[in-house]
């Protein structure tokens, strides 16, 4: 690289070498000019041949019109790069288009690249620095006010309008306090459906339905202790079907209270009552009360949803949902005396103290059963998932005949029985006959071992208390027999307990 100076000594650069390797033959040929053709364009046929050979010259751009080549143009025998300015408009003896300054690059279009000083010039180091400066002075609040820094008129402009903005906030605040309490009152907050289902004959629908049939029944014994259980309301003039064994009390001048669903309390009467079938009716005065409605125990099958509601262990309106476990299950309750006997409900619903003499209802709400007593294990007096419940088809005769009478007898065989199962035979064998009973008549001996009652197998001492007291008073009966190895069947009509 040659170096060049310029006329101010910076160092200019030159042009690079240049460097033509070779042309390969075979690509010339395809590649190079025509034969004759020196120029980059072949010349026009049939043009002057000095114009053809001048025409290999590349043009830049087309002739300029004459017009603005007199408006624009050097004058007739100018030969300056730089058109100078007349002389005269300059200061007097100062020529601003020197020899220096045609030859410097930046002022001549022509001129190649050059590496040279700032166009602006050399830093002469006299600038200073911004942090160097000192900060200006600060008013303080006396030399504002009292040193005369700033006008009166501008402090007081300045104290009128900040009193103005607090006032108007001022007055915003009182009107939107005021208006406050009628916002509020004007409020309405969009209400959403409810996004539970509740469609008919579901556990819900029917709790809504039979909750406020059902009652919670408490029997006062002295100041301190008392007992709880339910029942429900089956008339419109206010009688109510409940245990026996939850207002047995009663019956010696005890107080009976009603407490309804909605927190309404009642006085009861007691109307009637059945320890053989833990059946009980009372009455309270209460106008229009919610009755539930009865349903038909016989059309039950096993499997069947059936719902408890009561009060278990003082835990008022209760709702709990099982299904039908078993049907047609002796069940013995009660301690001493004669026991209650009846063909029971199985139920998984859970039923607690407190539940008794509550109802036991279909799908469709209406009173299937009488919940009235359950199973325990190991002294354990919680809901083991055996529950049994009355059955409304034999509460129902029994209801009436109290509501009626005030009591009920039963049919009776007049024999004591005790349990017995062997290879041989299962069933219920006799202790004892009564003279002048039922059994007396019909020849049933002490050790005959009964094994069916009509058309119904007597599996054990339960089942026939349970079967005979299904039948009604002077019903004549067959009687299978066990005796001495042979079976036989004798005819018994019952009698009265």
């Amino acid at each position: 690289m040659n170096d060049q100076h310029s006329p101010h000594g910076a160092p200019r650069l030159g042009p690079r070498p240049l460097d033509r390797p070779d042309v390969d033959p075979s690509s010339a040929a395809v590649f190079g000019r025509p034969s004759g053709v020196e120029g980059p364009f072949s010349p026009q046929p049939g043009g002057p041949a000095g114009a053809r050979a001048a025409f290999g010259e590349l043009r830049a751009a087309p002739p300029v019109a004459e017009s603005l080549a007199g408006a624009f143009g050097r004058p007739a025998g100018a030969t300056e790069l730089l058109q100078r300015p007349p002389t005269e408009d300059g200061p007097a003896g100062v020529d601003p288009w020197d020899d220096e300054a045609a030859a410097d690059p930046w002022r001549d279009p022509s001129a190649g690249a050059m590496i040279g000083p700032p166009a602006l010039g050399e830093d002469t180091g006299d600038d200073e620095d911004p942090k160097d400066r000192p900060a200006g002075e600060l008013l303080s609040l006396p030399e504002v006010i009292f040193g005369r820094r700033v006008r009166v008129r501008a402090l007081l402009t300045l104290a009128l309008v900040s009193l103005l903005i607090g006032a108007a906030g001022g007055v915003v605040g009182w009107y939107l306090g005021r208006g406050g309490e009628k916002l509020n009152q004007d409020v309405s907050l969009a209400q959403v459906s409810g996004s539970k289902e509740r469609p008919a004959g579901s556990v819900a629908d029917i709790a809504r339905q039979v909750r406020p049939a059902v009652v919670t029944i408490e029997v006062r014994i002295n100041a301190n202790e008392g007992t709880v259980g339910s029942g429900a309301v089956i008339d419109s003039n206010g009688y109510i079907l409940t245990n026996e064994h939850v207002v047995g009390a009663a019956g010696e001048g005890r107080p009976i209270t009603v407490r309804f669903i909605d927190g309404t309390r009642a006085e009861a009467k007691l109307v009637g009552k059945d320890a053989k079938s833990d059946l009980a009716v009372i009455k309270v005065e209460v106008r229009n009360p919610t009755v539930i409605q009865l349903g038909r125990s016989g059309d039950l099958e096993v499997g069947d949803t059936v719902i408890a509601i009561g009060s278990p262990l003082r835990q008022d309106d209760t709702v709990t949902q099982g299904i039908v476990s078993a049907l047609n299950r002796p069940v013995l309750a009660g301690e001493g005396g004669e026991p209650a006997a009846y063909d029971a409900i199985q139920t998984d619903a859970a039923i607690n103290q407190g539940n008794s003499g509550g109802p036991l209802v279909d799908s469709t709400g209406a009173l299937i059963g009488i919940n009235s007593s359950i199973q325990t294990v190991g002294g354990s007096t919680g809901s083991v998932g055996l529950g049994y419940a009355i059955p409304i088809d034999y509460a129902r005769g029994i209801t009436e005949a109290l509501i009626r009478d005030g009591k009920v007898n039963h049919a009776d065989l007049g024999v004591n029985v005790a349990s017995v199962s062997a290879d041989t035979a299962d069933g219920a064998r006799v202790q004892n006959v009564r003279d002048g009973g039922a059994a007396a008549e019909a020849g049933i001996k002490q050790g005959d071992v009964i094994r069916k009652v009509g058309d119904r197998d007597i599996a054990d001492a339960a089942e026939l208390i349970v079967v005979v007291r299904l039948h009604d008073i002077g019903e004549r009966v067959p009687v299978v027999l066990a005796r001495s190895g042979r079976e036989l069947t004798v005819q018994v009509t019952l009698r009265s307990d």
